[in-house]
């Protein structure tokens, strides 16, 4: 788990939100308003709001959309999320079943915490334990 992530407000635009991301090295945000966890923004929520690369506007009138368009309008509401008591088998069984990438870690209302498949691939190399093999 990355304790105390990296996050976001509401009202942050797509091209911030972008910015942040690529700063921080990061797939995804949770959206905190008032000190509550509202949502979540992805990489992937950015990309398919924004236009494809074969529109007929500027590149100008691209940004002045984007920069119009904020977190808040493409957030996922009421992501699924995990407690900090939660096991890394059920959160990964979660994100599996899901087809999610991550699970922000929510204790008494709020955010404490992120859980991705990188901190779960992180735990498995370094078990140290032999795995079976595909063969």
């Amino acid at each position: 788990m990355t304790p105390d992530p990296v996050t976001i407000d509401p009202q942050t635009t797509l091209p911030e939100a972008n910015r942040l991301m690529k700063e921080c090295n990061v797939r995804r945000l949770p959206v905190i308003e008032k000190g509550k966890m509202v949502g979540i923004v992805t990489l992937g929520d950015i990309r398919e709001a924004s236009p494809s690369n074969a529109t007929a506007l500027s590149i100008y009138e691209l940004n002045y959309l984007l920069a119009r368009l904020s977190v808040g309008a493409i957030m996922s509401r009421d992501p699924l999320t995990v407690s900090p008591d939660t096991s890394i088998e059920a959160a990964a069984r979660l994100m599996l079943e899901h087809k999610i990438g991550g699970l922000p870690v929510v204790a008494d209302g709020r955010l404490v915490g992120i859980i991705t498949e990188s901190d779960i691939f992180r735990l498995l190399v370094m078990e140290g334990e032999p795995r079976p093999t595909f063969a």
